[in-house]
């Protein structure tokens, strides 16, 4: 079974950059396109990015075009998530998760890393 383990979240003020990991154990990584995920207290969770097994990206989130990175090392078994310009409005606990494809539901969760942005 995939399992998925976030780190990086923590406190940035706005305008700064954070950068979130997923580290995959259990299967190799190639096997599986990861998305990031985020849950803003009281809201909806909210799918952000994903990447293909191809290494090909997929934005859903118009908020943070421009501003947001999906990568792969698969040679790491690791996702990245790359965060600049961070809003107050990107705090929310981050979560990535596996799937066969970034078309299909979501069959395997990290317990979540979180991110602060103060104004």
């Amino acid at each position: 079974q995939l399992q998925l383990v976030e780190s990086g979240g923590g406190l940035v003020q706005q305008g700064g950059s954070l950068r979130l990991s997923c580290a995959a154990s259990g299967f190799s990584l190639d096997r599986y396109a990861i998305g990031w995920v985020r849950q803003a207290p009281g809201k909806e969770r909210e799918e952000v990015l994903c990447i293909r097994r191809s290494g090909i990206s997929t934005n859903y989130a118009d908020s943070v075009k421009g501003r947001f990175t999906i990568s792969r090392d698969n040679a790491k078994n690791m996702v990245f998530l790359q965060m600049n310009n961070l809003k107050p409005d990107d705090t929310a606990i981050y979560y990535c998760a596996g799937a066969p494809g970034c078309d299909y539901e979501y069959q395997y969760w990290g317990q979540g890393t979180q991110v602060t942005v103060s104004s």
